[in-house]
């Protein structure tokens, strides 16, 4: 099949979509902690990277539990962020620049502290108990309250889902944390509280939604057990039982057709923990009315042992697992009519250039380049998360786990410390797992340049989340300056990736997709083809070796126009062997 009919472009398909994760993104009013006027001040500054929405993690009214995805008024800004006003001028500036505000909606659950659950706790005949889920609990042996089933919590590790209320002797279902309980998606009064929750923002200006775990919010009612898979705790992962659940498709239609339908949005679903094909052009494909795009989770779950499924713990996986499944999601949505999101960060995982390539001081300004070229040349939507436009990396080891801020992260060492306490191995295991996967090390301040800390606050102020230790050399200012030798940083490298995406945008955005020499183990290659922009070969060597490619006979290639080891057009062969070298990226013309 080739590219798309020109009746399925669509704006937000070509868009650039920025994610501001707005604690650490820049403080304008001198507390330690970012704002709203400070994302205000760098609209420009996104504009000229190419960013066309400006997606902003919760900034709503939050007691921050998890740095509020534990809404308590849907309605209100957080006062650490600043006010309504202050969005509104957002809104009014991103307008003004031809860009689009996306805001993140928190549906499966809301803060405890929100009214509809305090309401809801208050008594068991208030008019909105069933708004949450409350169920009888169990007893055991000695009398002890017992939870309804065995399902464990997402973020605290080794509890329960379920949180006791011993005012009603009931428990209710919350399955991140006890402060955040899981609304009740099977009353239409909440589906229609969310619609209209919804209206409000879109009405204010906003232009869409990224949906936080939309795939939970249909639970199976009859709240089974959970399967054993971690022998050793005393709760079970019972994703199987309100991941994709049985009523979702028709929430999502509902939702599409109350709301999204009636205004030009842009929509984008986190869907962890689902993969099937079917499943997911449910929800994305071009005709069934649900949601745009949604997050797959195949690449950021890639080094997760699916054995013991949970964020810290790791396996070493091969570069052609990753070419494999990118391989797959570009030909099935390109086959059966469905939508691509492009991403390797956000608030949720380490740092791409640290996970999936290599951030050591040699090799750190290649590899993130490298990622850089692979995502400005798939079909999909591109995504970039704060501070991957500049190759931010993972906080170091001998970083202390009390700098760890995120509840996730927080659980975890303190299991691990309650399990085997002063056991020196185990306690070294779980540093190294916490440097390799915590949410924290996306949550660390953008690196905006090199003053005191980072540009992010100003001097004297203590930022509430520690700056990473090498933002005098890596930041912001350093790699928008023009460098001595021509070379691009990996700010300019993702700023003409994205112009050359859109110059392009026919075979980038719409083109077919062919992998080439797809059982190489180590290079990843393929072509992307556009009727009227031809045909564009893409060859990136995912190893810390120089690798041997064999340019395919049949290929009149015409020119290597980019490459991440140079400014201008690399010095290769156009027919045989060529020789990359470590992390080497390269775009080349054919004829």
């Amino acid at each position: 099949m080739g590219s798309r009919s020109i009746e399925k472009h669509r704006w937000w398909k070509e868009a650039v979509v920025y994610q501001v994760y707005p604690s650490t993104f820049l403080d304008a009013n001198g507390d330690g902690w970012g704002d709203v006027p400070g994302i205000i001040s760098k609209v420009p500054y996104l504009k000229e990277l190419g960013v066309d929405v400006v997606w902003v993690s919760p900034i709503y009214k939050s007691p921050q539990v998890d740095m509020g995805y534990d809404i308590s008024d849907y309605y209100d800004i957080d006062p650490k962020y600043g006010t309504m006003a202050d969005v509104e001028r957002l809104i009014a500036e991103l307008k003004r620049h031809g860009m689009h505000l996306m805001m993140d909606i928190v549906a499966n659950h809301t803060s405890d502290q929100h009214p509809w659950f305090l309401e809801s706790k208050s008594a068991t005949d208030n008019a909105k108990r069933n708004w949450y889920i409350w169920k009888k609990g169990k007893v055991d042996a000695e009398g002890n309250p017992e939870p309804p089933n065995n399902w464990c919590s997402i973020l605290k590790d080794g509890n329960s889902g379920w949180t006791y209320d011993k005012a009603t002797d009931e428990w209710y279902l919350s399955v991140f944390t006890p402060e955040q309980p899981d609304l009740n998606w099977e009353l239409p009064e909440v589906r229609q509280a969310v619609q209209e929750v919804m209206r409000f923002w879109l009405d204010k200006g906003a232009s869409g939604f990224r949906l936080d775990v939309i795939n939970m919010i249909s639970k199976l009612q009859t709240f089974p057990d959970a399967d054993v898979t971690r022998p050793h705790d005393k709760y079970q992962p019972g994703t199987k039982y309100f991941v994709n659940g049985p009523r979702l498709h028709e929430f999502l239609k509902e939702l599409n057709r109350t709301v999204f339908s009636k205004y030009d949005t842009i929509t984008v679903g986190e869907m962890p923990a689902v993969s099937d094909d079917d499943e997911i052009l449910k929800v994305v494909g071009s005709d069934r009315e649900e949601l745009n795009m949604i997050f797959i989770f195949d690449l950021v779950d890639i080094d997760i042992d699916k054995t013991e499924y949970h964020r810290f713990n790791w396996r070493q996986y091969q570069p052609k697992e990753f070419f494999d499944i990118v391989k797959r999601w570009q030909r099935v949505m390109i086959e059966r009519d469905g939508w691509n999101t492009l991403f390797l960060e956000n608030h949720d995982n380490p740092r791409s250039v640290s996970r999936y390539l290599s951030d050591s001081d040699e090799y750190r300004d290649k590899a993130a380049k490298l990622l850089a070229l692979l995502q400005t040349t798939l079909s999909g939507t591109v995504y970039v998360y704060q501070g991957e436009e500049i190759g931010m990396k993972n906080a170091p080891l001998s970083w202390d786990p009390k700098e760890y801020k995120d509840v996730e992260s927080i659980s975890f060492w303190e299991k691990i410390n309650k399990l085997y306490p002063g056991d020196s191995q185990k306690l070294d295991e779980a540093r190294r797992l916490l440097q390799l996967k915590a949410r924290d090390h996306a949550r660390t301040p953008v690196q905006w340049d090199s003053s005191a800390n980072a540009g992010f606050c100003k001097a004297g102020v203590e930022p509430w989340m520690r700056v990473n230790d090498d933002f005098r050399r890596v930041n912001v200012a350093a790699q928008m300056k023009p460098s001595s030798d021509g070379d691009l940083s990996v700010w300019q490298f993702w700023q003409r990736g994205l112009e050359n995406r859109k110059k392009h945008k026919g075979a980038f955005i719409y083109g077919n997709f062919i992998a080439v020499n797809p059982e190489d183990d180590n290079v990843f290659a393929y072509t992307r083809t556009g009727s009227q922009d031809g045909t564009w070969l893409v060859v990136l060597n995912f190893s810390k070796e120089e690798q041997l490619w064999e340019v395919p006979p049949d290929f009149e290639l015409e020119a290597w126009v980019a490459g991440n080891y140079t400014p201008n057009a690399p010095d290769k062969g156009r027919r045989g062997t060529i020789r990359l070298k470590p992390f080497e990226g390269l775009l080349g013309r054919c004829v």
